[in-house]
């Protein structure tokens, strides 16, 4: 598999966001993604001019990522991106090895592919975030009609949208509409915890009033946003 990092064992972390907010994690990040988000914050997985895809990304083997996770009593595996389902002939093996050794697994997809059925199974939740223009992205290519679809009836997703302004709500209630898509989660845009605070008032109130979920980044509450935590 193609790696951009691993970390939550020397330096122990926590899931910054949604559903498991604030329960420790292991992360193991696969590099490469399908998309090219001008928001994004982990662009040292795909964007090539700004990165050295041979500093930034290595190769390692099922077996050697499976056995790192269990060496560690963390219960949760967050497997991000990137997009961890461009690689997900080698995701479902080591998916299946977490899971046997007590593992539960949460795997962080743009949700533009559609899952292998192998991952739709009891101890793995799909954190679905689709990316919207407002995000940088060309919904042409980041809302996969199809994709969503199988997400939604899975059983086993959860649908988290970055949000910068009140007027991303209306875009991400159009969305959630015509794909059936539930639960939503609202997560506010920032890198910073000045910004992610202003976000966060700024959007409450119009989120609860939706009945909608709402979560924090609280990696960059509590880190400043630092690579590996």
């Amino acid at each position: 598999m193609i790696i951009a990092e691993c970390f939550g064992i020397e330096t122990p972390t926590f899931q910054g966001e949604g559903p498991s907010c604030g329960q420790p994690a292991l992360f193991i990040r696969l590099s490469r993604c399908n998309l090219t988000c001008t928001l994004c914050d982990t662009k040292y997985t795909w964007d090539w001019s700004r990165y050295d895809p041979g500093e930034e990304s290595e190769k390692r083997s099922v077996a050697d990522l499976a056995a790192w996770a269990a060496s560690s009593p963390v219960e949760l595996v967050v497997i991000t991106g990137g997009e961890p389902l461009i690689q997900q002939t080698k995701v479902v093996p080591l998916v299946q090895r977490l899971l046997a050794a007590g593992k539960r697994v949460e795997i962080e997809t743009n949700g533009t592919l559609k899952p292998d059925p192998a991952l739709l199974v009891d101890g793995v939740c799909f954190n679905v975030s689709p990316k919207l223009a407002s995000f940088g992205a060309d919904e042409a290519k980041s809302l996969v009609s199809g994709a969503l679809e199988v997400f939604a009836a899975s059983g086993h997703a959860v649908f988290k949208f970055v949000a910068s302004s009140l007027a991303d709500l209306d875009r991400i209630a159009e969305v959630a509409g015509a794909h059936a898509l539930a639960p939503v989660w609202i997560m506010p845009e920032g890198a910073t915890s000045e910004v992610v605070i202003a976000r966060t008032r700024e959007l409450a109130d119009a989120v609860a009033a939706r009945h909608w979920h709402f979560t924090t980044r609280l990696h960059v509450l509590a880190f400043a946003d630092a690579r590996g935590r």
